[in-house]
């Protein structure tokens, strides 16, 4: 499949390098996100974690999704040229948020007992190279967080696990919609996010998926 038929192409520059479930899931994420488009993805998360079940897996792969946008906007803050000062402000503010969910996220993992898992290393690529392209990847970046939690939120058990993920998507939300907002572009442009058949997004990103 070439780039050129891919909705989100900037999302097959993202490498995830790690060997758990997490990070083979992330990795299939990135890769519906960039076929269908980053909104996209939630019925292939929903059918992989109902595979396999339980909270802790779920907050595991939350985690995992969080430690890459963490990632992603710490070296931003440090790589990218071209800024304004809101821009940079902008980019601290995610930073920050996304440090406070990695922080929440393993809390939590541990409060029920489990094990968070690894923090993986990423490679994002040409994402740093200028102002637009940073921009970019960060928008289908928060756009596929958004998805994510959608897509996991059917399978999570308890409540009070529920609650806390809802409050992580809709800030999740608002950055997409921040991110949307310094592109020019328009802060939620559908009324609906679009979801595949999940038979169809799974054969589409089986090429993508490195084990």
């Amino acid at each position: 499949m070439t780039s050129s038929r891919l909705v989100a192409p900037e999302l097959t520059t993202i490498e995830v390098h790690g060997h758990t479930r997490e990070a083979f899931l992330l990795r299939a994420t990135l890769a519906a996100g960039a076929t269908y488009g980053a909104l996209s993805a939630t019925p292939f998360i929903t059918q992989a974690l109902a595979q396999k079940g339980g909270d802790v897996e779920i907050l595991n792969f939350a985690l995992t999704l969080e430690y890459l946008e963490s990632t992603f906007y710490t070296m931003a803050v440090k790589d990218v040229k071209g800024l304004s000062e809101d821009e940079k402000k902008l980019a601290e503010r995610l930073r920050d948020d996304e440090d406070a969910h990695v922080d929440a996220l393993t809390d939590t993992i541990k409060t029920l007992d489990g094990k968070p898992v690894k923090k993986p290393t990423f490679d994002f690529g040409g994402a740093f190279g200028s102002r637009a392209a940073f921009l970019k990847v960060a928008n289908a970046l928060e756009d596929t967080g958004v998805s994510a939690y959608n897509g996991a939120a059917p399978n999570i058990k308890s409540i009070d696990v529920l609650a806390a993920a809802g409050g992580i998507v809709q800030i999740e939300a608002r950055h997409a919609a921040l991110i949307r907002l310094t592109r020019n572009k328009p802060p939620a442009p559908r009324a609906f996010d679009k979801a595949s058949e999940q038979a169809e997004v799974l054969n589409a990103v089986k090429p993508f998926i490195k084990s």
